[in-house]
């Protein structure tokens, strides 16, 4: 795989297979993410990128192969820590934003470092709400804001307590050219400048100018 760098990197996959109901599905290629690069999965519709990418947020466990991020093997680590590592250094943005609507959009950042065991500055809030172009409405309860500053704000959220690794799920699938590449450059261009590394499972090409790189879910017999 090229245009992926392998010093410094915060995510690294080796021999990773994937598995549903205890079948192998699917094989993910090796890939190294270094900080504030991007990747796309890509895969037709049930070729396992979903599947790979809760592999990846230490949800659901390959079924065989190693996974790292930030140099620590995800897999290894019994559940308890594992669902802490995994509140600390991955960032998730999922299809449906999942947002709290009864509490504003500021809250929702300090509830997503709390719900991981972390204390948030008001001050780390304000930042990203500012860099996300939400900070008007910061104190707005979340049921009360458009769609696309609750696009905003689940990337804030997936950016808040500042992680080593983005993983988004189909983030361009319901939405035309121009919401897509505007919704690929927000996520690009904010893990980039948080120091993150980005990876978007989709089957959207549109998405393979829009990253450094790509690798494509292998199909097992």
């Amino acid at each position: 795989m090229s245009g992926v760098g392998r010093s410094a990197t915060v995510l690294t996959t080796r021999d990773v297979m994937l598995a549903r109901n205890g079948r192998p599905i699917a094989a993910l290629p090796d890939f190294d993410l270094a900080p504030g690069r991007s990747l796309a999965i890509l895969g037709a519709s049930g070729s396992g990128k979903s599947t790979a990418l809760m592999a990846l947020a230490g949800i659901r466990a390959p079924g065989g192969g190693e996974i790292s991020v930030g140099g620590v093997a995800l897999w290894r680590l019994p559940p308890a820590q594992r669902d802490r590592f995994r509140g600390e250094r991955i960032g998730l943005v999922f299809q449906r934003f999942h947002v709290i609507d009864a509490v504003s959009v500021a809250d929702n950042l300090a509830l997503a470092a709390r719900c991981a065991g972390l204390r948030c500055r008001a001050d780390r809030i304000a930042t990203l709400l500012q860099r996300l172009g939400i900070a008007d409405i910061a104190r707005r309860r979340a049921d009360r804001i458009s769609h696309g500053q609750a696009q905003r704000l689940a990337v804030a959220r997936a950016l808040v307590n500042r992680p080593a690794v983005v993983l988004a799920d189909e983030p361009t699938s319901a939405l035309d050219d121009a919401h897509a590449a505007g919704m690929l450059a927000l996520l690009r261009e904010t893990a980039a400048a948080e120091g993150a590394g980005l990876v978007i499972a989709t089957h959207d090409r549109r998405v393979i100018d829009a990253v450094d790189a790509t690798v494509s879910i292998t199909g097992v017999a």
